[in-house]
């Protein structure tokens, strides 16, 4: 292995940004093979699922380009719509195609769990084997890579991401942070944000949970915290932010434009897990507290807002969900942030 190559492989493993990550990955294969373009494409969606481009870096292109993180799945391209890239991943084999100026390589990428997007690789003539070679072991070190970054950053039990990622993340899924992230290189990502959609943070308790450990054992309520986190994953939209705080309690971060969109999403999650019917426990519900992020808010404050709003909706009959803007301007609740505001000033 060149020393070129190390020097990439170094790069790669470099950070702990999965969009940095991604854009490292295809900045190094440009280099490496100086292809027409190289680019990852995920699959998301919890039933009929669609194509999301990570990364995307054609030849004299010095910006990755990415989609916006804010699209409807009804936006993206079905799997359908490009039948190599679904090739390579139901075979789990990189598959070419010759077309009029190029020849097309698609390399699956996988996880510890499953294949999870396709490398697509666009070149004048075809791969030699050597280069096929190259581009399959930095592809098992990105796999591999992201492995680790699984077991630091989610759930062993459910595989949302865990509680100590959210100081990390919330300032960047909360818009703080320019959108544009650099790889340390030359090699930023950019996606278009909509300027009209707010960020929102909701805090999700089960209702009576100590109640299904006593009666039904730990393990059938490990089971219901499965099941939960996967009506979330449905409920909720791919680009959604999904935590597990501990025990029964569970976060959200996600764009939406306005209060009623996100009292929406809330309460169809609400509506999804109280009509499901859970082996052996039967029906379960849960109370959400929601809040409006601000521009100035720091994790801890957003969350206290929810938590707030969420212990509002245990102590007044459960199974609901609560909004904290509301709840303060109908007087039930104080703006402990705004108060204290006042009282330094």
């Amino acid at each position: 292995m060149t020393p070129h190559v190390v020097d990439h492989l170094a790069s790669l493993t470099a950070f702990r940004d999965r969009d940095i990550l991604d854009v490292t990955l295809v900045g190094a294969l440009r280099d490496l093979l100086r292809p027409q373009c190289v680019a990852i494409h995920r699959t998301v969606g919890p039933t009929r699922q669609h194509w999301l481009t990570r990364a995307r870096l054609a030849h004299g292109d010095a910006v990755a380009s990415a989609d916006p993180l804010g699209l409807d799945l009804d936006q993206l391209p079905t799997l359908d719509a490009f039948p190599l890239r679904q090739a390579s991943l139901h075979s789990q084999q990189p598959v070419s195609q010759v077309l009029a100026d190029a020849v097309v390589t698609v390399f699956p990428l996988s996880t510890d769990r499953d294949v999870v997007g396709v490398l697509e690789i666009e070149t004048p003539s075809a791969l030699t084997a050597d280069e096929q070679r190259m581009v399959g072991s930095v592809l098992r070190i990105y796999s591999n890579f992201q492995g680790l970054l699984d077991y630091s950053e989610r759930d062993t039990l459910t595989g949302l991401l865990n509680r100590k990622t959210f100081d990390d993340s919330f300032n960047r899924v909360a818009g703080m942070l320019p959108a544009t992230l650099t790889s340390g290189t030359s090699l930023p990502v950019t996606r278009r944000q909509s300027a009209d959609a707010g960020v929102w943070l909701g805090v999700i308790d089960i209702d009576h949970f100590k109640r299904v450990n006593d009666t039904h054992g730990h393990l059938m309520g490990d089971e219901v915290l499965l099941l939960l986190s996967r009506l979330m994953r449905s409920s909720f939209r791919f680009h959604d932010h999904l935590y597990r705080f501990g025990g029964e309690e569970f976060v959200v971060l996600m764009r939406c434009t306005d209060t009623a969109d996100a009292a929406g999403v809330f309460e169809r999650l609400r509506s999804n897990v109280q009509t499901y019917a859970f082996p052996r426990v039967g029906t379960i519900t849960i109370s959400v507290g929601f809040t409006k992020v601000r521009t100035d808010d720091t994790p801890s404050g957003a969350f206290e807002r929810a938590d707030q709003a969420v212990y509002y909706s245990k102590q007044n009959g459960r199974n609901q969900v609560s909004d904290h803007a509301a709840l303060v301007a109908a007087g039930v609740l104080t703006d402990a942030a705004r108060d204290s505001d006042i009282e330094f000033f």
